[in-house]
């Protein structure tokens, strides 16, 4: 008897390596290793070697990453950063943590990721960068962002939350930017039991003050060179995320089959996919459709005991957080309109042949 279908599913991961996950935090408890400290520190090493940059700066989670990338760009209060109206919202708090003002630029109609043709319009004399978002698991059109951010001396920050192991142009997002922030939030493609996350880069100074910001400020205990914060990675973490470090690229490889079936396979006319351009390697973290009737479809599924999800119901531009930003509905529409139409669809690596097919057929009969 077919049962239900969850969006994700983590369990069946553990299930099937809970031996290897159980022997990794008994070794950080049997070291008390728990606050930094030996793991955390090499999760970081391995990490780095992965993207092909020479740093990864291990933290508590993918928020705080954004926050410390703003402050070792020097970005802080008076100052603004462009961010993409469709992302999710941490994207823009570590903009707004400093004090500064993200201002929110439109998606493009086919990636639904930042358009780079609109970004001059949104320079202004307090513009400091750009964070791009590799959205669902697609990069973003890194060169098209990076030649303007160029020509006006803006830095380039990329969000990488949902793109573990995507490449643009064969290299490794996070590797592209002055700085990549990363989450290992339960769910992403490389998850943590808890939170997590990682800045990348390939700069000593970058590297070194974000260091000592997560450290409360500090290089030598007890001795305080700025304000800080409490943002260090936890030695369990940092050890969990070690072990599925090694199974990354078979999970990877397992959702781009999924995704590349879903792309193949579902051929509903009322169903509009998210493009992705042939210089880019996606990994599929979210395999997100746009539909007519959003909330008609979510029922259609469900009825059918198939879980489906919603990224993002509300773009950030129209946040209530925001709404002294003065933004109005129409100053993003293609934002707008993925907001109001977008639906997601089950994928996880550990999905199975039938659930997928499942999958594919109801979406093909759907108002049919």
């Amino acid at each position: 008897m077919r049962g239900p279908i969850k969006r994700i599913d983590l369990a069946r991961d553990y299930e099937r390596h809970a031996a290897v996950y159980r022997e990794a935090i008994e070794q950080v408890c049997r070291e008390t290793a728990f606050s930094g400290g030996k793991y955390a520190d090499r999760f970081d090493e391995q990490f780095a070697r992965y993207v092909g940059t020479r740093y990864a700066c291990g933290v508590n989670n993918g928020t705080s990453a954004l926050h410390l990338a703003m402050l070792a760009l020097g970005v802080g209060e008076g100052d603004e950063v462009i961010v993409p109206a469709n992302t999710y919202i941490a994207t823009a708090w570590g903009v707004s943590y400093t004090g500064a003002t993200p201002v929110f630029v439109d998606c493009t109609t086919d990636t639904w990721e930042i358009d780079s043709t609109r970004l001059e319009e949104k320079i202004t004399s307090r513009t400091k960068g750009i964070i791009g978002v590799h959205l669902y698991g697609q990069p973003f059109d890194f060169n098209s962002v990076k030649k303007i951010a160029d020509r006006h001396g803006l830095f380039v920050v990329e969000d990488c939350a949902q793109a573990h192991g995507a490449k643009y142009e064969g290299k490794n997002v996070g590797s592209l930017g002055q700085i990549g922030c990363f989450s290992f939030y339960p769910g992403k493609n490389l998850y943590a039991f808890g939170e997590g996350g990682s800045i990348t880069c390939d700069s000593e100074e970058y590297y070194r003050h974000m260091t000592r910001l997560k450290n409360q400020g500090s290089n030598v205990r007890y001795y305080h060179e700025e304000i800080g914060y409490n943002y260090r990675m936890e030695g369990i973490q940092g050890a969990i995320l070690s072990v599925s470090l090694r199974f990354l690229p078979e999970w990877t490889k397992r959702r781009q089959e999924i995704g590349r079936r879903y792309q193949e396979e579902i051929r509903n006319p009322l169903i509009t996919m998210q493009a992705h351009p042939e210089n880019t390697e996606t990994v599929f973290h979210l395999f997100v459709i746009q539909v007519p009737d959003r909330d008609d479809f979510v029922k259609y599924m469900k009825e059918a005991e198939v879980e489906c999800n919603l990224h993002y119901p509300v773009p950030c531009h129209l946040q209530k957080a925001y709404a002294g930003l003065g933004y109005r509905r129409g100053d993003c529409p293609n934002a707008e309109r993925l907001s109001a139409h977008c639906v997601t669809l089950p994928l996880f690596p550990e999905m199975r042949e039938e659930e997928i097919a499942r999958v594919i057929e109801l979406c093909n009969a759907y108002r049919t």
